[in-house]
């Protein structure tokens, strides 16, 4: 995907002249719905696996910079400023200690995702509706409190993004957009500190609406 845009920008950037050059900066918010599903491997082994999946809402806002290339170009990033997190999940196991005793253990786990940081570029087709299509990268920080005492570490993923939108430009160079986007992300594994249980996620995808406000110069 990241060989696919840069190969997109250059190309138009050789085809469009630096007087047709200008720069678009504002500010979003989205509201999106996704779905995951991941499973756990105790002690790295496959045969000893449980899986799960889940699904849910987030609203999250950012901001971004674009250059225009003429009238039907413009490369751009896009940047959430703050966390997003998850709820806390809170699971009780019996745990095994030698061959007779058994003890209850209370795992709790919750995650945010920082940094959340998209690339694009951005065809018009007509005066208002235009396509998009880029590349997406987002770190993994899970806040764990496990009864074993063990933990897992950080990760992060990349993935791509894909939308639709429509664009209204007031005379004075203000603009709105109303756009629809689906993200995909593609899966990553963390293995814990103190038993080498290996959590893969398998894969993180959504849709979402946007609503921007910006300025052209």
């Amino acid at each position: 995907m990241k060989k696919t845009l840069l190969t997109i920008v250059f190309s138009v950037l050789y085809m469009t002249s630096a007087s047709a050059l200008g720069i678009n900066v504002g500010v979003s918010g989205n509201a999106g719905l996704f779905a995951a599903s991941a499973h756990e491997d105790l002690a790295n082994d496959s045969s000893n696996r449980s899986t799960g999946s889940e699904h849910g809402s987030a609203a999250w806002g950012s901001i971004f910079g674009e250059v225009t290339l003429g009238d039907r170009f413009a490369v751009g990033i896009d940047y959430v400023p703050q966390a997003l997190s998850s709820d806390t999940t809170e699971t009780a196991k019996n745990d095994k200690d030698g061959s007779t005793t058994v003890n209850m253990r209370s795992n709790k786990i919750q995650v945010d995702f920082e940094e959340l940081t998209s690339m694009y570029v951005i065809a018009n087709i007509t005066e208002n509706f235009y396509v998009k299509a880029g590349g997406t990268r987002v770190e993994i920080i899970t806040n764990e409190n496990l009864g074993t005492g063990s933990t897992y570490g950080n990760t992060d993923m990349s993935g791509s993004i894909f939308g639709l939108g429509y664009n209204v430009t007031n005379d004075n160079g203000t603009f709105f957009r109303f756009e629809g986007n689906y993200m995909n992300f593609d899966g990553t594994s963390i293995t814990s500190s103190a038993n080498t249980n290996v959590i893969a996620l398998n894969n993180l995808d959504g849709v979402s609406g946007k609503l921007s406000f910006g300025k052209s110069f």
